[in-house]
């Protein structure tokens, strides 16, 4: 075993495994890795590479060397959403079950969760619907902006400076800002990466944009667009307990949901159109006009619920 050493970062910092080797199993990782994270076993996920992604840790018999780890290797540790056996109902601060199979008949009321309005609602909207829960510890968005980073810095025949409208390096620096907002090409990003589709309602336009449309894949999320700010979307069941934010891509009802959403957001005018319009902002009544002007002062107040004058 000397010699070998994993670095394992979590959501509390990072640390060192040593005691593994190379001939060590997928098993005995699994038995640090939760005595470490204090996360039972079973909803342990772990996360390598760069940019990171999910490291199958099922074959408990397989050496690390087989599975491609060696001495010196960063991997992320994280803990999977609470499985639907071990829900406990009896406290409303229970975590709750976020994906679902088999509620395609089940009553249910589509409901925005509200993220705060920090530059980073994109990235905070993504990782709840995802894993059920808002990120608490706020090392999500730093980890989706590089992973973005990454992936444009890599591909930059796909991501011409004609696409992103600045030249490709320019625009992996700037999306790593925190005081940068997440957009259309970071929701394509993530839905490649995540290998998800991300239905996005626009309240503005009354309409569903969805990324990842075109792959097939099993599953979509939804987002709340208003134009300037994102929330994300969950069922609530109207026989309470488990919400659900993870919906099989056959599921036509909850998507009619969104459409009826939508709509129902653009008639009561629950948009921000700063293109078009000269605004207010509905907290400290001050006056702007156009998109630029909405965005910095809501970038240096957090002030998201403008009105239209």
């Amino acid at each position: 075993m000397t010699g070998f050493a994993l670095k394992v970062k979590t959501k509390s910092g990072q640390q060192i495994l040593r005691n593994l080797s190379s001939n060590s199993t997928i098993q005995d990782l699994k038995n640090q890795l939760t005595t470490l994270g204090n996360i039972p076993i079973n909803r342990l996920q772990v996360l390598n590479g760069f940019p990171p992604k999910v490291f199958d840790i099922s074959n408990d018999n397989q050496l690390l060397s087989e599975a491609g780890l060696t001495s010196g290797d960063t991997i992320i540790l994280e803990e999977k959403a609470v499985p639907p056996t071990t829900i406990e109902t009896s406290s409303s601060n229970q975590s709750r079950h976020h994906v679902s199979e088999n509620q395609l008949g089940c009553p249910g009321i589509l409901m925005k969760r509200v993220v705060p309005a920090d530059n980073s609602c994109l990235f905070t909207s993504i990782h709840f619907v995802l894993n059920g829960k808002i990120d608490e510890s706020g090392s999500v968005a730093p980890l989706m902006r590089q992973m973005i980073a990454e992936t444009i810095s890599k591909d930059p025949d796909t991501f011409s400076e004609a696409m992103l409208g600045k030249p490709n390096l320019e625009y992996c620096k700037w999306i790593l800002d925190d005081k940068s907002w997440g957009g259309a090409i970071e929701l394509a990003v993530l839905s490649n990466y995540y290998g998800i589709e991300i239905a996005v309602v626009d309240t503005i336009n009354a309409i569903i944009n969805r990324f990842g449309e075109d792959q097939k894949y099993a599953h979509r999320v939804l987002l709340l667009f208003d134009g300037i700010h994102y929330d994300p979307l969950y069922l609530e069941s109207l026989e309470g307990g488990d919400i659900q934010t993870i919906f099989p891509v056959d599921d036509d009802r909850i998507l009619r949901d969104a459409e009826q959403l939508a709509q129902e957001a653009k008639s009561s005018r629950q948009f921000t159109d700063v293109n078009k319009f000269t605004l207010k902002c509905m907290i400290c009544n001050v006056m702007m006009n156009g998109q630029v002007q909405a965005q910095q002062h809501a970038q240096s107040t957090g002030h998201t619920n403008f009105g239209e004058i």
